[in-house]
């Protein structure tokens, strides 16, 4: 039987919180949608790769912008910046971090 199912981000299932960064996670409808802060100064490169290794971020993002400045480059030398209300999708094979001096925070969707 087809039902409506309600989840909060307030109310994650899981919640990760390496240095600086916190990710509120839910699974819904086969969807995983995450809420990620990011503090001031917090940096892939410095804070996550020596948790998980490699040279640079192999996770493909799907990011909806709430508040603060997300700052990502590719290996290639790509740069963008991503603010309030704006949608991005950052490949694999790069660094992001904070570029202000307020918490940065995202939706994140993964499949």
């Amino acid at each position: 039987m087809l039902t409506i199912i309600k989840k909060s981000l307030n109310h994650p299932e899981e919640t990760q919180t390496p240095e600086k960064f916190k990710a509120e996670i839910v699974k819904i409808d086969g969807i995983t949608i995450q809420r990620v802060t990011a503090e001031p100064g917090w940096q892939w490169s410095k804070h996550i790769k020596p948790v998980v290794g490699g040279e640079s971020c192999q996770k493909h993002h799907l990011v909806y912008m709430l508040s603060g400045k997300l700052h990502a480059k590719m290996d290639d030398g790509k740069e963008a910046e991503f603010g309030p209300g704006e949608v991005g999708v950052i490949p694999p094979g790069h660094d992001g971090w904070n570029a202000g001096d307020k918490p940065v925070v995202w939706l994140e969707i993964l499949h």
